[in-house]
C-alpha cells in the first residue's frame, strides 16, 4: 500500500474482509448500537462545523440519519456496496454515496466536518487513514474520530473472567466485525498526532458496566431504566478511560 492508494491486490483482499464482516452486523444496528449512535452525537455536535460533511462509512446508516437533522451537504464514503444499498433505500437522494475505501477517496471536495466513527479499528494502517481524512479537510475543518475503548470496565471484567487475555486483545465479536485493534485513549491520540493533526478534544462515550449483548437484553426493561443509561453517559464525561467508546476532535492546526 502506497501513502494514497492501496494496491490492487491489497485492495481485494479487504473486499472479501467485508463482505465475510457484513454477516456479523446482521440485519440492523442493535439497541445497544443504537443508543451509542445518539449519545455520539451529543458528543460531537458541539464540534460540527457548518458547511460540507463528509462520512466515513455508514453501516445501515443509523448515524447517516441523525447526521441529516445538522447537515444538508453530506457524503459518504462506504467500501462495502451492500451498506450502501441499504442506507440509498433508507434515506433516498438526501446523501450522496461513494463506493471507496477511505485510502482512495478524492472527489477534489473539501469538508468542513468528517465524521470518522468506529472505522478507524478497521483500516489496515491507522495513520495513512488519518493523514488521508486531514488533507481532505478545509482549513477550519473539524476531523471527529470514535473507536472502541480497550479499558472499558466491561472488557476489564472479560479479562478478570479468563474470556480476554488482556485488555487490548480481539474478542471473537471483534474478529467477527473486521476489527484489527482495539485503542486506549493514549493510543487513539498518539495516531492522531502521527498524521499531523492537531487534537482540539478528546475523551470519552458512556460509561460501560457491561458487554454489549447484555445492554441489548436489558434496554427496554425495568431492570435498565432510562436514567440509568443517562446516568451512565454523564458518569462517562467524568470517567474518559472507562467508557464503550473514546473520541479524538482534529483540526490542521493553526492556520494564518
Amino acid at each position: 500500500m502506497t501513502a494514497n492508494l492501496l494496491a490492487a491486490e491489497v485492495a481485494e483482499s479487504e473486499r472479501e474482509r467485508l463482505k465475510s464482516a457484513v454477516v456479523s452486523y446482521g440485519d440492523g444496528v442493535g439497541a445497544f448500537d443504537g443508543r451509542m449512535r445518539t449519545y455520539m452525537m451529543r458528543t460531537f455536535a458541539p464540534h460540527f462545523q457548518a458547511g460540507k460533511c463528509l462520512q466515513i462509512g455508514c453501516a445501515h446508516g443509523d448515524q447517516t440519519s441523525l447526521l441529516l437533522e445538522r447537515f444538508n451537504d453530506i457524503t459518504v464514503v462506504e467500501a462495502e456496496p451492500h451498506f450502501i444499498e441499504h442506507t440509498r433505500a433508507r434515506l433516498g437522494d438526501r446523501v450522496r454515496f461513494v463506493e471507496s475505501f477511505v485510502e482512495d477517496f478524492d472527489n477534489g471536495e473539501r469538508y468542513d466536518t468528517i465524521l470518522f466513527s468506529h472505522v478507524l479499528e478497521h483500516v489496515i494502517d491507522p495513520v495513512i487513514a488519518l493523514k488521508k481524512l486531514a488533507s481532505l479537510l478545509k482549513p477550519q475543518g473539524r476531523l471527529l474520530v470514535a473507536v472502541p475503548n480497550a479499558e472499558a470496565p466491561s472488557r476489564r471484567i472479560a479479562v478478570k473472567m479468563g474470556v480476554l487475555t488482556h485488555l487490548e486483545a480481539l474478542s471473537e465479536a471483534d474478529t467477527a466485525a473486521g476489527h484489527r485493534r482495539v485503542y486506549r485513549l493514549d493510543t487513539l491520540e498518539r495516531d492522531v498526532s502521527l498524521a499531523g493533526l492537531h487534537i482540539e478534544a478528546s475523551g470519552g462515550i458512556f460509561y460501560k458496566p457491561l458487554a454489549n449483548f447484555q445492554f441489548d437484553q436489558l434496554i427496554g426493561t425495568p431492570t435498565l431504566s432510562e436514567a440509568f443509561l443517562e446516568g451512565c453517559y454523564r458518569l462517562g464525561l467524568e470517567r474518559p478511560t472507562e467508557c464503550a467508546s473514546l473520541y479524538v476532535v482534529a483540526s490542521k492546526g493553526h492556520v494564518a
